[in-house]
């Protein structure tokens, strides 16, 4: 049963965090600069759908 439910936990785990290693490798956001909060928030989510766009790409395509 603990096995289950850490294999739950982990696998939970990586499909909320595969979009921000996309994010970091493919379009290099590695360290952000704080040039205010109107600015980083709209950058934030212009990388954020980039990446949604990335990783559904194939079934874009098709």
């Amino acid at each position: 049963m603990a096995k289950k439910r850490c294999i739950t936990s982990v696998m939970a785990r990586a499909k909320a965090e595969h979009p921000f290693r996309v994010i970091k490798l493919q379009f290099g956001h590695m360290k952000t600069r704080y040039r205010g909060l109107a600015n980083s928030r709209a950058k934030l989510f212009t990388i954020f759908a980039l990446a949604n766009l990335f990783l559904l790409r194939r079934r874009l395509t098709a």
